[in-house]
């Protein structure tokens, strides 16, 4: 048995950087990861992967100059998904690399092979062979896979998930999405890009429920807008073949035979195998770790941190969560919470982000409010780069016009958000935009003009601000 101070099960973001907490404060640290190499999903399955795929794709196929200049790339299909696969490797590489040279840095031992929880914090790790290391604390962070109902085929080759569609072997002329969450977002506007006949599937009324209702309705004509056929709120669809041709029939009996299927309807946390109910760790009716506010779960000095323990599953908090964790299990006076207004960003074309409350959360909440908008059709930065779908929505307090939130359709949409999440950290105003010079010009332009319109809203001169 070797003693560690620390034991962290995976080695994703969650994994990693609470490691690195740990042993930044002089503790000796182990990470036990089952996978060929660190980085968890977001660097090599999920996250980058995906991301490098849509610049990739826009990049090749000219997808946002065609309408401006009339002209696109016309590589043959075969030819750009190589291309796409070659770039998406070496930024993979290069973010299992940066993984593995903070781990090296910080002196912490990764110990390869599939982990078990023992008695008394201890955890059992089978590889090769089979070693025992003994810890003062545990932190899981195994993070999660996609999931997989039963209804769906998935032995079907020409089925995939999230993570086998990385490996298609062509570009394929038509695809079901199935799932209207960030995930099946991205991959359909992706596919769109590249000329695929794409059909979008949920059994819920609007794209990404989480988002501003309104956000979600401009999303929709946006992906109309290129090309995507959106089937919502139809109920459940079935996947299944008749004769030699995928099948996907619709609750109100339409059929489609797409060349190939996506998956992409929620995911599960990895938690098979690791021993949770002989540790006395308790878990929710969806298998997820329950834990407090300061991460611990129901057995003493075991943590949990990232998707394991559920939403909102986004690789910046997962970080923070497991940098909190390790703060409050050791005592190091550093970091005591996560961040209670994280940005969420889904990387479709166009972008969508979020920071705060959005209009139903105020509503709901019983906030007298007002909203300010700002179309990126009327930006001229955004005329020049020619992605002017999407808009900058401001969700306000009218007595005070405090900021509540803000809600971006737009081209960089994911880059803009922290600066609405800045203003509502200090509690200001959206007078906060009006005063502020931006570069002309600018995307950023939009959160001026988008304050000036709430204050329209709201009638006659402004008040004194008091931020």
């Amino acid at each position: 048995m070797t003693h560690f101070d620390l034991v962290v099960i995976g080695a994703g973001p969650a994994g990693e950087k609470a490691a690195a907490q740990a042993a930044y404060f002089g503790k000796r640290v182990a990470i036990v990861e089952r996978a060929q190499v660190p980085g968890g999903t977001p660097a090599t399955t999920g996250g980058i992967p995906t991301k490098t795929i849509r610049e990739a794709a826009l990049y090749l196929t000219g997808f946002r100059r065609r309408e401006i200049y009339g002209v696109g790339l016309d590589l043959p299909p075969e030819i750009s998904l190589e291309r796409i696969r070659d770039r998406a490797e070496d930024v993979v590489e290069l973010a299992i690399d940066t993984v593995r040279e903070n781990i090296d840095r910080h002196g912490i031992e990764l110990v390869r092979g599939d982990a078990r929880l023992g008695a008394d914090r201890s955890v059992i790790v089978r590889g090769e062979g089979e070693r025992v290391l003994d810890a003062e604390v545990v932190l899981i962070a195994t993070g999660s896979r996609p999931f997989h109902p039963s209804t769906v085929p998935f032995d079907d080759p020409d089925v995939d998930d999230s993570e086998s569609i990385l490996e298609v072997d062509h570009i394929p002329r038509s695809m079901v999405v199935v799932g209207g969450g960030p995930v099946g977002c991205e991959y359909a506007s992706i596919f769109a890009a590249l000329d695929v006949d794409v059909t979008l599937i949920d059994s819920g009324p609007r794209l990404l429920p989480f988002m501003d209702e309104e956000i979600s309705a401009v999303l929709a004509d946006a992906f109309t807008g290129i090309g995507v056929r959106m089937v919502l709120g139809r109920g459940t669809s079935t996947i299944g073949r008749l004769g030699d041709r995928l099948a996907v029939t619709m609750a109100d009996g339409e059929v489609l035979h797409p060349e190939r299927v996506l998956f992409a309807a929620g995911r599960a946390g990895n938690t098979d195998d690791l021993g949770l109910e002989e540790a006395d760790i308790e878990c929710d009716l969806r298998g997820r770790i329950v834990v407090d506010e300061h991460y611990r779960t129901s057995t003493v000095g075991i943590y949990a941190a990232g998707d394991v323990i559920g939403p909102p599953a986004l690789a910046s908090v997962s970080m923070e969560q497991g940098r909190v964790a390790i703060c409050h299990a050791f005592g190091f006076p550093f970091k005591e919470s996560v961040d209670p207004m994280p940005p969420y960003g889904v990387y479709s074309i166009p972008e969508v982000a979020m920071v705060g409350m959005t209009e139903q959360s105020a509503e709901a909440a019983g906030i007298d409010h007002e909203v300010g908008r700002s179309w990126f059709e009327q930006n001229t930065r955004a005329r020049v780069a020619g992605t002017t779908d999407g808009l900058v929505k401001l969700v306000f307090r009218r007595d005070d016009r405090t900021l509540l939130g803000c809600h971006i359709v737009g081209d960089v949409a994911s880059e803009l958000v922290h600066l609405p999440q800045a203003v509502l950290h200090t509690g200001g105003t959206i007078d906060r935009f009006i005063h502020t010079t931006f570069n002309v010009p600018t995307y950023s332009e939009a959160f001026k003009y988008a304050a000036y319109d709430g204050l329209q809203r709201l009638g006659g001169p402004p008040a004194p601000a008091t931020t």
